[in-house]
């Protein structure tokens, strides 16, 4: 599974929550201002959560892109490390769109986003209703797969990556229970049958 690499701009942007972020696809650098020496409890708990997967670089020197540099120079240091990784980049500073178009056109996904909410994996895990993700899944896993999973679990486990692992394992359950009474599949003991 692709590394999501969350580059925070803490002087343009102090998210309420990161909570979203604890899970071992993201790994999240928040870039602290030379000056800045406070930061909220509850911030700094979340960070915490995320272990190994957290980091804090406070930046050396002042200046209108002191900042801005750090995060360029940890996406290049980062994408050699973390080849295939995306690059979330969160400032509403439109300075860094210049450098978003020349990271994709040397194939670094990257993009920026004025807020952790804005990051479309986060919206799509959150948004969905159980019959959406149901459907979805369905049609973009099963439907031309000649791999289908054969286990109850595989099917599970199969749902759970689709969805970033970020489903709850009740959610997994509705999902399944939802493909079978819509006659997707059929659970006979351990095992899937499909149509």
């Amino acid at each position: 599974m692709r590394k999501n690499i969350i580059l925070l701009d803490f002087e343009n942007i102090q998210p309420d929550s990161i909570v979203k972020l604890v899970h071992d696809q993201f790994r999240v650098i928040v870039f602290v201002g030379a000056n800045q020496k406070r930061l909220d409890i509850e911030f700094v708990k979340a960070m915490q959560s995320l272990g190994s997967n957290g980091e804090y670089i406070q930046i050396v020197g002042n200046g209108p892109n002191a900042l801005d540099f750090h995060i360029s120079f940890y996406i290049g240091k980062y994408s050699e490390a973390y080849q295939g990784s995306y690059f979330h980049i969160i400032s509403k500073d439109k300075g860094f769109d210049p450098l978003v178009a020349h990271l994709k056109e040397n194939k670094i996904f990257c993009a920026r986003w004025d807020s952790i909410e804005d990051i479309p994996l986060l919206r799509l895990s959150d948004k969905m209703s159980t019959n959406e993700r149901a459907k979805e899944f369905y049609e973009k896993k099963l439907v031309n797969s000649k791999s289908r999973p054969a286990t109850l679990k595989s099917l599970q486990n199969s749902i759970n990556g689709h969805f970033f692992k970020f489903l709850p394992e009740n959610e997994l359950e509705k999902i399944v229970e939802t493909l079978k009474t819509s006659g997707k599949i059929k659970i006979d003991g351990k095992k899937v049958k499909y149509d």
